[in-house]
């Protein structure tokens, strides 16, 4: 928001208490200053003690921003407000009361790739072949299962085919892996609180007496065991406060309710509801045309947004034969916008449906020198090295994780193969004993030579490092285990090409857990892990890079651009061919597609492809988006653009290659009849137009007859659109 002062609407929110407050506020309304405002409300006016408010959101960023805010607003007291994610927060309150389900307050926390390691296993165990499900599969069909809170009782005896019952099967012995792994994964750290409020009832009973008044931020956004958590923590006291928008709930296909927010109040009786309209981000345009669109949907409580910002320019609609070329449409308008409108490169935003998009993109940045940022990557987390070096930091705070001790028994190689390896787990199984508690006894599993001097190696660092756990800080230990396993030198003298970036990873994440313990003085490692374990790729977007963004739409939800392309805009990708047919899925890719448009602040441009190569290249005839057609007719402009793609020979280091180069034929702004401004000679109206692209010439009639010949590429016109036009 661009003022420091709340407006009617959102003062009437911050200032209701007594009983639950539910809040729907629309994009751009300024939600999170409406939350941070109430903390500070609640504080000085003296109503709740800092100690006891609760505020949950959905991503380390949100939360950190949320912090900073009640900091300035409260004046250094929101250390003592809890702020956090719904698994940072629940994470926080497992390490201390965990041990009462039968687990260790050591425990870790198991990513997608660590879930699947444990799954391979497990399918190996059960004889079950990846051709019939995969372990990231399997790990999806679980997910699901604990998202929608149905136990292994119940999985099973609902299985009717042959697939539901291996699920079933596989989902029992993912579960008391993980129990004997002392691991949880993430939909544990939902679960398990509520577990422990069921069978625990004085544990409930302490954190309603410490979280007293509890605020919910994209409440929309909760699935079932977040709507259990928060409910049961304030059904007793009702002082609660949810801020969300119903026509941005857009994870429905990872278990998130929009009842939640559409039925709050028969959870929360007597509840008082404030509806925030006024958009501070967006362009009177761009809220006409999200508007117009997500009306279209059943589903959805009824608001009006009305623009802060004035009408702005329509949105552009770019119609191109294929991905090669929508890319580079998409760079000629970013070329246009950096030329005519003086933006730097971080001003643009290209979202797009899916992953796979940003192929055809990032080919056209590259070759166009365009500097970018790409979400959904590999993130710095995921990748090899830093897995590695993270897997033996797991093991040495919990021995009994045998995925991190499979992932690094023979890393960097020391002789232990996998028949070893087997031999391992065989007499691990037969004592009844822990996988790593039995390596230091090579001979009594008939181990000898190199491998029995490795095994009892291994074993002899991850017990040295975890009695070293108190008595060295997190960095001093994190670069001696790093050193004492080989990992460093491994990278440091390696012959692969890419062993020099790898190490250089090594010494960034060095650095990284430095400046943790540089916010976090008195942490320990266990705390270093669980940050780590539950960051985003959103958590490490830098926005200040001057770079272009390319990202999903999904997880653009929370950021603001002064300009977004939204790219691929055909029935079958946006919305996708399997929500076509199913109206809840339509609506859902229809608020999706709202949720696109209403991340920029001053201008769109919508493109589609007639043609678009998918699915291992086989090329799809496209057909315009629904979404397109929803939108008002007055606030799209169609804007022309062709090119056409030139094939040379080029002889390079003795070989013959096929070099391709798109050369744009049309991209013509301006039409005869355009009122236009320069920056020298005022107002004027194009009278003539000449070739096309930046070497486009135009004959424009200024006020008072002056008439100028102009190159578009040098002259700097605007578009004027309004009373002067």
């Amino acid at each position: 928001m661009k003022s420091e002062r709340l407006n009617s609407s959102q003062k009437a929110a911050v200032e209701a208490v007594g009983n639950p407050v539910l809040i729907f506020a629309g994009a751009g309304s300024g939600k999170t200053r409406v939350l941070t405002h109430k903390i500070a409300y609640l504080v000085t006016e003296k109503i709740v003690n800092p100690e006891n408010i609760l505020a949950v959101t959905f991503t380390n960023k949100a939360a950190k921003e949320m912090k900073e805010r009640v900091r300035k607003l409260i004046k250094g007291k929101t250390s003592a407000v809890s702020i956090g994610t719904f698994h940072s927060i629940c994470a926080r309150l497992l390490r201390n009361e965990i041990h009462k389900l039968g687990y260790t307050r050591d425990f870790v926390i198991y990513d997608i790739q660590d879930q699947n390691a444990l799954l391979k296993t497990i399918l190996d165990g059960l004889d079950i072949p990846k051709t019939d499900i995969s372990p990231a599969g399997a790990g999806q069909n679980i997910s699901l299962f604990k998202n929608r809170m149905i136990p292994i009782k119940k999985a099973k005896s609902q299985a009717r085919t042959v697939l539901d019952k291996r699920l079933a099967e596989i989902y029992e012995a993912y579960e008391k892996a993980l129990k004997k792994n002392n691991a949880v994964d993430f939909d544990d750290l939902l679960l398990l609180p509520i577990q422990l409020f069921t069978k625990h009832p004085e544990v409930l009973t302490k954190y309603r007496e410490q979280w007293k008044y509890v605020l919910v931020d994209e409440y929309q956004d909760t699935n079932r065991p977040q709507f259990l958590f928060i409910k049961t923590l304030a059904e007793k006291h009702k002082q609660i406060c949810v801020v969300g928008d119903d026509d941005q709930s857009i994870y429905g296909w990872r278990g998130a309710d929009i009842r939640n927010i559409l039925d709050f109040e028969k959870a929360f009786p007597g509840c008082e509801t404030y509806t925030l309209e006024t958009n501070y981000r967006s362009t009177g345009e761009i809220i006409k045309a999200a508007t117009t669109v997500v009306k279209n949907n059943l589903k959805r409580a009824e608001k009006e947004l009305l623009a802060h910002n004035g009408e702005g320019e329509k949105l552009g609609l770019i119609e191109t034969n294929d991905e090669g070329e929508e890319a580079d449409a998409v760079v000629n308008a970013l070329e246009k916008e950096i030329k005519l409108n003086k933006r730097p490169f971080n001003n643009f935003a290209v979202l797009y449906r899916t992953n796979a998009q940003s192929r055809a993109l990032e080919d056209s940045f590259r070759r166009n020198g365009i500097p970018y940022n790409i979400i959904g990557g590999v993130r710095f987390y995921s990748r090899k090295e830093i897995k590695d070096i993270m897997a033996y930091l797991k093991l040495i705070v919990n021995r009994k994780d045998t995925v991190s001790l499979r992932r690094v028994i023979n890393f960097p190689p020391r002789g232990i193969g996998s028949k070893t390896l087997d031999k391992c787990v065989a007499y691990a199984e037969k004592r009844k004993k822990d996988l790593f508690d039995i390596l230091n006894d090579p001979e009594g599993m008939d181990i000898r030579g190199k491998q029995a001097d490795a095994l009892k190696d291994f074993h002899g660092v991850v017990t040295k490092y975890s009695e070293l756990l108190e008595k060295l800080s997190a960095g001093e230990l994190v670069r001696a285990l790093a050193e004492d396993t080989g990992v460093v030198r491994h990278y440091k003298n390696g012959d692969l090409l890419d062993d020099r970036d790898r190490f250089e990873n090594i010494m960034e994440f060095l650095s990284g857990v430095d400046e943790f313990m540089s916010r976090n003085p008195d942490a320990v490692i266990p705390e270093f892990l669980e940050e780590v374990s539950l960051l985003t790729d959103i958590d490490q977007w830098n926005d200040e890079e001057n770079r272009v963004t390319l990202m999903t739409v999904h997880a653009a939800k929370g950021l603001e651009f002064p300009v977004v392309f939204l790219a691929g805009l055909e029935d079958g990708l946006f919305p996708m061919y399997q929500a076509l047919e199913e109206n809840d899925q339509l609506e859902e890719e229809r608020r999706l597609f709202y949720v696109g448009l209403t991340r920029a602040e001053d201008k769109v441009y919508l493109l589609y492809a007639k043609n678009r190569r998918r699915y291992g290249g086989e090329s799809f005839y496209g057909m315009v988006s629904r979404f397109i057609h929803e939108i008002p007719e007055d606030s799209l402009e169609k804007i022309n653009f062709s090119s056409a793609v030139t094939r040379k020979l080029v002889t390079s280091k003795g070989k013959v290659r096929m070099e391709l180069k798109r050369t744009v034929t049309i991209f013509d702004d301006f039409q005869v009849g355009d009122s236009v401004e320069h920056a020298i000679f005022g107002i004027g109206k194009i009278m003539a137009l000449s070739g096309s692209g930046e070497n486009q010439r135009v004959g424009v009639v200024f006020k008072g007859g002056l008439k100028k010949k102009l190159i578009v590429r040098f002259a700097n016109l605007k578009k004027v659109i309004g009373p002067e036009s």
